[in-house]
């Protein structure tokens, strides 16, 4: 007979914070492809607020494994919804956007990517949610006052660096 465990409240307040993120950024998306640009970027924002908070509790000291692989799960739903959402609707009237949306997508994938497989091969690969922070609060920006021309290209732009970093990070480690 298996014995249920509850959870300890501050990891279900963490995991609600996930999950209600997760919810609002497909929202978002929805509200995007509705070509309604400036309530997607207020979903967008609560979601991206929900999921740094319970990123940060998760990695923290107030989640366990499961919260810190959501964290990372919902990071890159947010990223897919958001991003994949403003390249679709771009994609006639401003392709250059469309462009840079499905760039900045890419590289972010490229980046989780590449600090799951350090960390999965043992180097401390750090995870910042400072970038991530920056990179929701670009996107948002972009979509509340029309800005997506340059926020998601600087998206773009801080993916790569981060790929750059998290790459550097390994080739030292494995170097030491």
């Amino acid at each position: 007979m298996a014995i249920h465990v509850p959870a300890h409240p501050r990891t279900t307040a963490t995991r609600l914070s996930l999950v209600v993120g997760a919810v609002l950024a497909v929202a978002a998306g929805a509200f995007i492809l509705a070509r309604q640009p400036r309530e997607g970027a207020a979903c967008a924002g609560v979601s991206a607020v929900l999921l740094l908070i319970g990123g940060h509790r998760a990695n923290h000291g107030a989640g366990d494994a499961l919260d810190r692989m959501l964290d990372e799960l919902l990071d890159r739903l947010w990223d897919g919804v958001i991003l994949a959402s403003i390249a679709w609707t771009a994609r006639e009237a401003a392709p250059h956007v469309s462009v840079a949306a499905l760039a900045a997508l890419g590289a972010s994938f490229i980046s989780s990517y590449v600090r799951a497989r350090g960390a999965s091969l043992g180097y401390t690969v750090e995870e910042s949610h400072v970038t991530r922070g920056i990179r929701y609060a670009l996107i948002v920006v972009g979509l509340a006052f029309g800005w997506l021309g340059w926020t998601v290209w600087a998206t773009f732009g801080i993916s790569v660096v981060a790929v750059l970093v998290r790459t550097s990070q390994v080739a030292k480690e494995e170097r030491a």
